[in-house]
């Protein structure tokens, strides 16, 4: 029963600061942090145990597979060079300077330094799509802040499998087989992967029952993972690998009734999972905290050091990449997106759940007495990274002057609909022609397309101030266009015109009325 109230309990305080965040326009992330370690700090609040299986099996899926289906697929296959450099190359050379800074710096034995910079080694996908959210980037620089998170998890698998080998065996590490054990985890997740998105595009194209639909999209994520995680392979890299082709699919798998279902059910999980699992990250940090000895008393500089190594190590590495990039599409080197880069680089739930899995002791039975410094590190650099980095980052990408201005996104919305609109009377005007809709109900759907069509052009005219004079001109003609159709309604019900007339009339004037709505 204790264990159910805390759960329910979490799950009202998570609700109650996301709700909080989203009310004052600030990321929730760094918030339910604070939030979940100021609770944590009250007297009498029960020391709280997170189980690595419990994050890794029940939170994360839904969570990777939600940020992966937002992923644009024609972005990604863009960028799809510099994300492999990043996934790779970035997360070998951070958990090398976190190693050698934490042997060096604390009292971590070099093992147990090098599990600590392996499990810090990636960003975060939870995290940094949780935050990328609120950000207006372009959509390219979106896609690789969050292509380079989703996809990184299965290098820093490796080391971190790999390095806590060298902890607690005797023995020490078996390096040789990193390369095979990469090839098994990553190959192995995207082909598991690509076989439950093939399986389930194929159910969901022909099931038409909106719960069956919600139920197999709720359960895609848990089957891949688990099925990866089965056969060893990356479970995070197969749910990545689903998401991604599945949501590059989704608005031809089903109708709009049922996607709009999904998208509601979808978004109340994540919106849970996340609010919860940002609690936990603050509430768990004290308890770790009890558990250090006099020796690690010195943990908050510790945290800091490996914080700002992090940070030093991925600056470092984005600069060369983001000029080679900006060389390749012929523009000149800045400094913009490579500060966006390196600032959107936060650590949160995987970090987490992957210190949680250290084993407690050694195979000779050893107490590893340094997990909990290890822990402990880990929780305070998450905290670090998404408090400072998660508050600021809106601010970087602001000064930065690479965010999409709020007129460039309203014009293109407007643009667009502008487009649907006059697709949309073309079409009807040819069935008109063919006399193949009934008259009233092509005049019904002409003047709520027209309605439409005019909404948009006005969007796009108030968004240009020179274009005011003729804005004035056409919304003038057009309310006196409604007079004369008024007029001519009048004729009709009076019996002074024919119905051949005022078919011809009518259509007259929505021709008048469609070209001042597409007029430039």
């Amino acid at each position: 029963m204790r264990s159910v109230s805390t759960v329910l309990f979490l799950v009202v305080l998570a609700t109650a600061v996301a709700t909080g965040a989203r009310r004052w326009r600030i990321p929730a992330p760094p918030l339910l942090v604070l939030a979940g370690l100021a609770v944590a700090l009250v007297p009498g609040t029960p020391e709280i145990h997170v189980s690595p299986e419990a994050i890794s099996l029940v939170v994360l899926p839904p969570l990777l597979y939600a940020g992966a289906e937002e992923l644009s697929w024609r972005e990604l296959r863009v960028v799809w060079k510099p994300v492999g450099v990043l996934a790779v190359g970035l997360v070998l050379a951070s958990a090398a300077a976190v190693g050698a800074v934490a042997s060096w710096l604390t009292p971590l034995s070099w093992p147990m330094a090098l599990v600590l910079g392996s499990v810090l080694a990636s960003t975060d996908p939870v995290a940094v799509t949780a935050l990328g959210r609120r950000l207006s980037l372009p959509p390219r620089v979106q896609v690789l802040v969050q292509a380079e998170s989703l996809f990184n998890d299965a290098t820093s698998l490796v080391l971190f499998r790999v390095a806590v080998v060298g902890a607690v065996a005797v023995g020490g590490a078996s390096w040789q087989s990193a390369g095979g054990g990469f090839l098994v985890l990553a190959g192995g997740g995207t082909l598991i992967g690509a076989a439950v998105a093939w399986l389930v595009s194929r159910i969901r194209e022909r099931t038409e029952d909106p719960v069956l639909e919600t139920v197999i999209a709720l359960l895609t994520p848990y089957v891949a993972y688990v099925l990866a995680e089965s056969v060893h392979a990356s479970g995070i890299t197969s749910v990545v690998v689903a998401g991604v082709m599945l949501g590059s699919v989704a608005d031809r798998l089903t109708d709009a009734p049922i996607r709009l279902q999904l998208h509601a059910v979808q978004g109340t999980v994540v919106f849970l999972l996340e609010s919860v699992v940002f609690s936990l990250i603050g509430l768990t940090l004290p308890g770790q905290v009890a558990a250090l000895t006099d020796r690690d008393r010195l943990w908050p500089l510790y945290a800091l050091a490996m914080a700002l190594t992090l940070m030093a190590v991925r600056l470092l590495w984005v600069l060369p990449l983001a000029a080679v990039v900006q060389r390749q599409a012929g523009t000149p080197p800045s400094w913009r997106m490579p500060a966006v880069l390196t600032w959107a680089g936060t650590r949160g739930v995987v970090p987490l759940a992957a210190a949680l899995a250290i084993p407690v002791a050694a195979e000779d039975g050893t107490p590893l007495a340094e997990r909990p410094l290890v822990l402990v590190l880990t929780t305070s650099v998450v905290v670090l990274t998404l408090v400072v980095q998660g508050f600021s980052l809106a601010r970087v990408v602001e000064r930065s002057g690479i965010a999409l201005e709020p007129d460039h996104t309203e014009r293109e919305e407007a643009s667009a609909r502008c487009a649907l609109a006059t697709a949309g009377i073309r079409r009807l005007d040819e069935l008109t022609e063919l006399e193949a809709v009934p008259d009233a109900v092509a005049d019904r759907l002409r003047r709520s397309l027209q309605a439409r069509l005019e909404h948009a052009r006005d969007r796009l005219e108030d968004a240009d101030p020179a274009a005011s004079a003729d804005h004035a001109y056409r919304r003038l003609r057009r309310d006196l266009i409604a007079v004369e159709t008024a007029e001519l309604e009048r004729l009709y019900d009076a019996r002074r015109i024919s119905d051949t007339t005022r078919r011809r009339l009518q259509r007259s004037l929505d021709l008048e009325e469609t070209r001042l709505a597409l007029a430039t």
